[in-house]
């Protein structure tokens, strides 16, 4: 009873968390290795002067009272190297690696370690280790990885054969606008034939298409589509450049497929009653509550420079208001200014209708972009309502 007592006056001490509270449990219970370690990192985080040789004693105190746990030793590790003691430092690390082997927060306090040693192929073994057994540690492994080396490849080295841990690295080279990095990543992805969902490309598109990277969005759109062949197969077959024309399968909402952006005043779904060709058309309803400038579903079609095109689409409209209605329309997607087609605005209710033009690219226009637009009106009565559906969607080079 006198022991039980005893200890539970220290960890009442203990849970305040300072560390004058810390050392009073220590005298109340001193063969708690826990106090030992927890004042060691609190001195070395709060002392104004923190003695790194007595924080080394704590520690080592910790590890005598507690052999076997794998942490204790780590933070040893990490007092010999604030002491300025690499090899004791490097020793504790490995110890603690050895009762511990596949812990990430071991492995990754001991590639900082290493980063700090300057041991580059230790450390980016060692965060390797850390990706194979934290999924979510990708941002923070390849920010000191990067750090350690500006070799990507030897980065690339270290990723388990995971789809995360590629595509969370290609997405970190993204950010940090780094798109021939990201390329090497996507060759790799492909190299390996690992499985994944095809969205999770998306953003590599989107990066592509920023950087005005054309010729190496096809080829990536093209390999995707690989793995989805019901959806090239009907591309190829009508030589359509604009992907699921038809609205046959569901909007991926990204790539070269058609997006749709939500916006207060309209709701798109797909609608497959009345459709003009095959099970689906493409509906959107304006609910009446503003006057929109719409341009909220629409698609990406890289094309050549100075090349002559034909685009043909189906629209059918019910009970549009106001004497702005919804359109087709095709521009640059670098210079929206630059228009090739704007169809005939259709308002109040008609059944379907082709809309078709021919137009020749500019010669600096690589990406179009095809879009269903509502410009906004200039008169009073100026909210529009009703619905549109759109359907046979095509772009051909002549």
């Amino acid at each position: 009873m006198y022991l039980a007592v005893r200890r539970a006056v220290a960890a009442a001490y203990f849970r305040t968390g300072a560390p004058n509270a810390v050392q009073t449990a220590i005298r109340w219970d001193p063969a708690n290795p826990e106090y030992y370690d927890a004042l060691g990192t609190l001195m070395h985080l709060y002392a104004d002067r923190p003695n790194p040789d007595e924080i080394v004693q704590l520690y080592q105190r910790a590890t005598r009272l507690s052999t076997q746990d794998a942490h204790f030793w780590a933070d040893l590790g990490a007092g010999y190297d604030w002491a300025g003691r690499p090899n004791d430092a490097l020793d504790a690390f490995q110890h603690a690696r050895r009762l511990f082997p596949n812990s990430p927060e071991i492995n990754w306090r001991m590639a900082n370690f290493y980063v700090r040693a300057d041991k580059t192929p230790e450390a980016l073994r060692t965060l390797g280790m850390v990706l194979q057994e934290d999924g979510t540690a990708g941002r923070r492994v390849f920010t000191l990885a990067t750090n350690a080396t500006r070799d990507r490849n030897a980065i690339l080295k270290i990723l388990p054969p995971q789809p995360l841990a590629f595509f969370d690295y290609l997405n970190f080279l993204i950010e940090k606008g780094d798109i021939a990095g990201a390329e090497e990543v996507w060759a790799r992805v492909l190299q390996l034939d690992l499985p994944f969902d095809i969205r999770e490309a998306f953003p590599y598109l989107d990066a592509l298409i920023q950087h005005a990277e054309v010729g190496q969005l096809s080829k990536v759109w093209s390999a995707l589509m690989q793995r989805v062949p019901a959806r090239a197969q009907r591309t190829v077959a009508n030589s359509n450049l604009v992907t699921n024309g038809g609205f046959e399968s569901d909007i991926l909402n990204g790539g070269l497929d058609w997006r749709v952006l939500p916006t207060e005043g309209a709701v798109v779904s797909l609608d497959s009653v009345g459709a003009f060709e095959g099970p689906h058309a493409l509906r959107i309803t304006f609910d009446g509550s503003r006057n929109i400038d719409y341009g909220h579903v629409f698609q990406y079609v890289p094309v050549q420079a100075k090349t002559r095109y034909r685009f043909s689409g189906h629209l059918r409209v019910q009970e549009i208001t106001t004497d702005s209605g919804p359109r087709f329309q095709i521009c640059d997607a670098y210079n929206t200014g630059n228009t090739f087609v704007s169809s005939e605005n259709l308002v109040g209710t008609s059944g379907w209708s082709e809309q078709h033009a021919a137009f020749t690219t500019s010669a600096d226009t690589r990406l179009l972009l095809v879009r269903v637009v509502r410009p906004v009106s200039a008169k009073l009565d100026s909210q529009i309502a009703g619905t549109v559906w759109i359907d046979d969607v095509r772009l051909t080079s002549e």
